[in-house]
């Protein structure tokens, strides 16, 4: 056919060669970009990569996956085809300079079920972004990272001090009174309250939200969220499902009792400054401050402001009985820096090799070793892969934090990580145990300050040992099985300093 011919052939028809010609370019190219998804290991039908994927710690097939098919390979969990982001250069990248591309939060079946989109941690699209605004503005308006708030966790320091105090030296198991101790200080600005510690309301609290973050990753939720219309048949989910109830039942009982003594022009709580934003939108289209929302959202607060920092102090002192010299030293540079006096986060400048201790308690307790889930926003091509709208990606954190390339000995616990020759503290770009980018954690300041206030007020009372009959040496640093990596079940002996 000419050139000429073509110009005669009726103007619909060649609307139709047209739209054929652009239709097989686009199937050209995503053909081209589907030989260009990522790599991975062989799935079989139905179960996926299931048979090969270790159920209790998942992020340890991961790791060796990593190794075989690159810092980019995808993985079938069941029928889902999700794509894991691994080592430092990679994951600094998707998050930072392809924010947006791997900005939502991914669709998981339990949290799903859970949450069912409200709140901030598990939330989508615009409910995210606006419910997480208002909550970084009103956490920081409560004293979130400033004074106020190191006041509430000084004097919370105290109270810990004497549960301490009162065991004289006797072993004794310290996960639950240290996250309620952790607790207390979101509370206190959630609540405008603190609890006492034996208080029977507050630990039936704090055993659900530490069994639901348990549960959440075991091997019968990951299943779960495989295949949920098998969930008839697991029963873990039932019981994260109860659990939610009676947590939710709670919250929404405080927030009545709220409402019944609100005063716009005394904010006494974050649950305050909820309420009195819900009214003054109440006549808006949108429902973002709805009661659902604030449920969702002050659980999220509860788990995220307690497990995370508790474990890792809880980790802190196993390490520190593992390694008496590194404890040591630790507390003569207490000692020297601020005597009897209370430390202060005026103090951690002045105390390097305890800030860089600290750190490595971090980066080796390795908490959230997958991070929580991403979702691509839209197609995007990284690294030369395509990656579909819509694919659940997982950031293995624990790749970076134990990545070869940015650490001299990834796998042993050094705090000479974050020192130099002088001894002096230093940053490490691969230090990332809150994330990144626009998802990254929102109390990071809280988790901070409170991290250096608890750590240094326990290590310049007490000097930590092993139960009798268990040396330093037979101390077990293998995590426990959970959404989050915490320390096997283990007790202490909390001898004060004369």
């Amino acid at each position: 056919m000419s050139e000429l011919d073509l110009f005669s052939i009726p103007s619909g028809l060649s609307l139709i060669f047209i739209f054929i010609f652009i239709l097989n370019i686009k199937l050209t190219l995503t053909k081209s970009f589907k030989r260009h998804s990522p790599p991975g290991p062989r799935p079989l039908p139905v179960i996926g990569n299931l048979h090969i994927l270790n159920l209790k710690r998942p992020y340890q097939t991961m790791l060796k996956l990593s190794q075989k098919y690159g810092s980019i390979f995808s993985l079938r969990m069941g029928p889902k085809k999700v794509v894991v982001l691994s080592g430092y250069e990679t994951v600094k990248d998707a998050l930072v300079n392809y924010s947006e591309e791997f900005g939502e939060r991914a669709h998981v079946p339990i949290f799903e079920k859970i949450f069912e989109g409200k709140g901030i941690v598990f939330s989508h699209g615009e409910n995210w972004k606006i419910i997480r605004r208002f909550s970084l503005t009103t956490l920081r308006n409560f004293g979130m990272g400033k004074r106020p708030i190191e006041e509430r966790i000084v004097e919370e320091c105290q109270y810990l001090i004497q549960v301490f105090e009162s065991h004289q030296g006797k072993p004794f198991d310290i996960s639950t009174i240290m996250n309620a101790s952790v607790t207390n200080i979101i509370v206190s600005i959630l609540l405008g309250k603190r609890f006492d510690y034996q208080d029977p309301q507050f630990l039936r609290l704090l055993h659900l939200i530490s069994e639901n973050l348990r549960l959440a990753g075991s091997p019968g939720i990951t299943l779960f969220n495989m295949f949920p219309a098998l969930g008839f048949l697991l029963q873990d989910h039932k019981t994260v499902l109860r659990n939610r109830d009676e947590l939710f039942s709670f919250i929404r009982m405080t927030f009545l009792s709220h409402l019944q003594k609100l005063d716009k022009d005394d904010q006494r709580s974050f649950i305050d400054a909820f309420l009195i934003r819900q009214q003054e939108e109440k006549d808006k289209p949108y429902d973002y401050f709805s009661n659902d929302n604030l449920v969702a959202l002050v659980n999220n607060l509860f788990a995220a402001g307690t497990e995370t920092t508790s474990s890792t102090l809880c980790w802190g002192i196993l390490l520190m009985m593992k390694y008496p010299e590194i404890q040591k030293k630790v507390h003569n540079e207490i000692t020297k820096v601020v005597a009897p006096a209370q430390p202060q986060t005026e103090h951690q400048t002045q105390m390097p090799y305890t800030d860089a201790v600290i750190h490595e308690i971090q980066r080796f307790s390795n908490i959230l070793p997958m991070s929580v889930s991403r979702e691509t926003t839209t197609d995007v091509i990284f690294k030369n892969y395509y990656i579909p709208k819509g694919t659940e990606t997982i950031i293995l954190l624990t790749s970076v934090l134990q990545d070869q390339t940015q650490w001299e000995k990834p796998y042993t616990f050094n705090p000479q990580h974050f020192l130099n020759k002088e001894g002096k503290f230093v940053k490490r770009d691969a230090f990332l145990p809150f994330s990144a980018g626009q998802r990254m954690c929102a109390g990071e300041s809280l988790a901070k300050m409170e991290l250096f206030l608890f750590f240094t007020s326990l290590l310049q009372k007490f000097t930590f040992h092993p139960p009798p009959g268990v040396s330093n040496m037979d101390l077990d640093l293998t995590p426990d099985i959970g959404f989050t990596s915490r320390p096997m079940p283990h007790k202490i002996c909390a001898l004060p300093y004369s």
